[in-house]
């Protein structure tokens, strides 16, 4: 009973294969109780699929772009929550443009890091009203220390992603908030299935990960997240916890 007692949001599940699905279903488990996010056309979906959970959990609207919703947020949670112990970001997007590294357009560019970086202190902020006693802020990424294979412009978001979250750190420590991340090996989920040529990180990640990966199981991405919004890291903030096999470690 890791989170015991412990109120979260959790972002982005859209399937049972989710990472953020497996994170909420972890942590109902560990004893917390679950608000997810979802807006427009998916909010059937994320609500259809929280059925599914070991507890069915209520889901607010959100759309990270939007002023409006970021304003609501706190409002939207307290109707289900009185506070908040911990928030998982794990959400992404770029336009099919931006896997186009020389092509893309400014447009796709700028959409692909409001979404996928700049929603982490987005975010961050909005529900930092509901966060009195401080918490954990845990954020999914991908290694953006490399240039990946098709990534292109996502990569360039996740290296915006996890500057952000150094600083987020930076600002949040004074306040009792930790900002960690999970980089998560390939999981195929519907987010992964969008980008053209995701099967070469399929092909390449099973034979040089040293403990091997299986890119239809997200539960080992989703305990780490679980322990990091646990109290047993409660002095660990800005940082990156690699949940990949191994494969970080391996040169060639």
């Amino acid at each position: 009973m890791l989170l015991e007692g412990k109120k979260l949001l959790v972002t982005g599940v859209l399937m049972d294969s989710s990472i953020a699905f497996h994170v909420a279903r972890l942590a109902q488990e560990q004893g917390a109780e679950v608000v997810l996010t979802s807006f427009g056309r998916t909010t059937r979906i994320t609500t259809a699929i929280a059925r599914r959970l070991p507890e069915p959990a209520p889901v607010v609207e959100l759309d990270v772009s939007s002023e409006e919703d970021l304003a609501a947020l706190e409002g939207r949670v307290r109707e289900h929550v009185d506070g908040l112990d911990g928030v998982v970001h794990s959400i992404g997007f770029a336009p099919q443009g931006a896997f186009d590294f020389m092509r893309a357009s400014w447009e796709d560019v700028s959409t692909a890091v409001q979404i996928s970086a700049f929603s982490l202190q987005a975010l961050t902020k909005a529900a930092l009203p509901l966060m009195d006693e401080g918490g954990s802020v845990v954020g999914l990424t991908f290694d953006a220390r490399y240039a990946w294979p098709v990534y292109d412009w996502m990569g360039v978001a996740k290296a915006a992603f996890e500057s952000t979250n150094r600083y987020l750190a930076r600002d949040m420590g004074p306040r009792g908030v930790r900002c960690n991340l999970v980089s998560a090996g390939p999981i195929r989920t519907t987010a992964a299935k969008s980008i053209p040529g995701f099967e070469q990180f399929e092909e390449a990640w099973g034979s040089r990960a040293p403990l091997g990966w299986d890119v239809r199981d997200a539960e080992p991405a989703a305990r780490a997240v679980v322990a990091l919004l646990s109290d047993w890291f409660p002095a660990t903030t800005g940082e990156i916890v690699h949940v990949d096999g191994g494969y970080h470690a391996i040169g060639a």
